[in-house]
């Protein structure tokens, strides 16, 4: 067990010295490594460019990598994809949906190209979680792009995925779809699936993750608890270069709590 004497998680991802390195030369992942614990929320943090698509798009089996491994519920990504594939969801930035589909044969659809038997108790139950329950019947194209997007997290649900990855959630959404969306992202990890979000926003990475992991130019720079990660950034320091030393503060300062340096 760790220092705080809880018992070791097991992983449900495990990534090491992961690389990718596009045709014109261009690095988008440089020798990452990261472990995520199964029923964790994890926050990918980092500015557009950062790498963090490229790496969910990795995991999920959509890129090749160059370098390094990825092991998902105990199986590799090229030697056991099948299994590792279904047990991920992804809801990808990008809206691709079959326009003339309704939003039920869709969800549906997704299941079974995962060779999962029709559930459709497990859709009804999605589809209601998502507020789209009354849209069942709709054809994609009548639905606004917020509704959309509930239909991509719907079609990312419906094979009952281990793990969730939701690549900048809040992008283009509107703030009801926000509220739902965590809503969702709470009620699924009480039921034991592990969750990774890419962002850019602090804010949300606060909001909802238990970890924060920081990628910037295909580098990770630090994975840390979440409320770990927020104190430090609570915590500013300012250094003030005096002209000439002095051998101890003026009344005015001391009661600030600054030190002085030992040169003055």
């Amino acid at each position: 067990s760790d220092e705080k004497g809880r018992p070791p998680m097991s992983s449900i991802i495990s990534v090491k010295n992961l690389s990718k390195t596009y045709k014109g030369g261009f690095q988008a992942l440089k020798n990452v490594s990261l472990e995520v614990e199964e029923g964790e929320i994890l926050a990918l943090l980092g500015p557009n460019g950062a790498g963090k698509t490229t790496m969910i798009s990795v995991i999920c089996g959509i890129v090749t990598p160059t370098g390094g491994s990825v092991v998902v519920d105990g199986h590799d990504i090229g030697t056991g994809y099948r299994h590792t594939r279904s047990a991920i969801g992804l809801v990808p930035q990008e809206l691709t949906t079959d326009t003339f589909e309704t939003v039920w044969h869709t969800v549906n659809y997704t299941r079974g190209l995962f060779g999962k038997p029709a559930d459709p108790a497990h859709i009804e139950k999605v589809l209601k979680s998502l507020s789209l329950w009354d849209k069942k019947d709709n054809q994609l194209r009548m639905l606004s792009g917020g509704m959309k997007r509930r239909v991509m997290i719907a079609k990312a649900l419906a094979h009952e995925p281990q793990v969730l990855f939701l690549d900048e959630p809040s992008a283009g959404v509107d703030v009801e779809l926000r509220k739902d969306m965590w809503n969702l992202v709470e009620t699924l990890r009480s039921t034991g699936v592990t969750i990774i979000l890419t962002t850019h926003y602090i804010e949300e990475a606060e909001a909802i993750a238990d970890r924060i992991a920081v990628i910037r130019r295909g580098k990770l720079l630090l994975v840390e608890d979440k409320g770990d990660l927020m104190s430090k950034l609570g915590r500013k320091t300012l250094l003030i270069h005096l002209s000439k030393s002095v051998k101890s503060l003026p009344e005015t300062l001391a009661k600030h709590g600054l030190e002085l340096s030992e040169d003055g």
